[in-house]
């Protein structure tokens, strides 16, 4: 199973009100929040949003962390993104799919009252080991 998690250095900035955060290896990823926690929340997100699109084979490569150059009050944290997760959220949409089935399972699964899309995404998930 390909790799869903990644994790990128981040430096948070603390302000007067909030924190300002920056992702250094992603070029113009950046977002803030009132709170720590809200801050990490927020660029997780915000990852996700300058990532998406692009194939992880597209990501950049994280830095070392210790090779970041600090100033003043900032720090630095890893912080991971979770491509799965992301999707989850943000693309769910739903796909059709055209399948071919023999006609007499069709006709068993119709009597059944069988949702073929729901059976077919538990399978999927089932078959790709994903906790649901």
């Amino acid at each position: 199973m390909p790799i869903k998690k990644y994790f990128y250095p981040v430096i948070f900035e603390p302000e007067d009100i909030g924190v300002s955060v920056y992702v250094p290896d992603i070029p113009g990823c950046f977002t803030q929040g009132d709170s720590l926690e809200e801050a990490l929340d927020n660029v997780q997100e915000v990852i996700g949003l300058m990532l998406d699109g692009k194939s992880p084979d597209e990501y950049p490569l994280a830095s070392p962390p210790n090779k970041i150059k600090l100033h003043d009050q900032q720090f630095v944290m890893m912080v991971a993104f979770d491509k799965l997760a992301y999707d989850r959220k943000y693309n769910a949409k739903a796909v059709k799919k055209t399948l071919s089935i023999p006609a007499w399972l069709n006709n068993m699964a119709l009597e059944q009252n069988i949702n073929f899309s729901n059976l077919l995404q538990r399978a999927l998930i089932n078959e790709l080991g994903l906790v649901r």
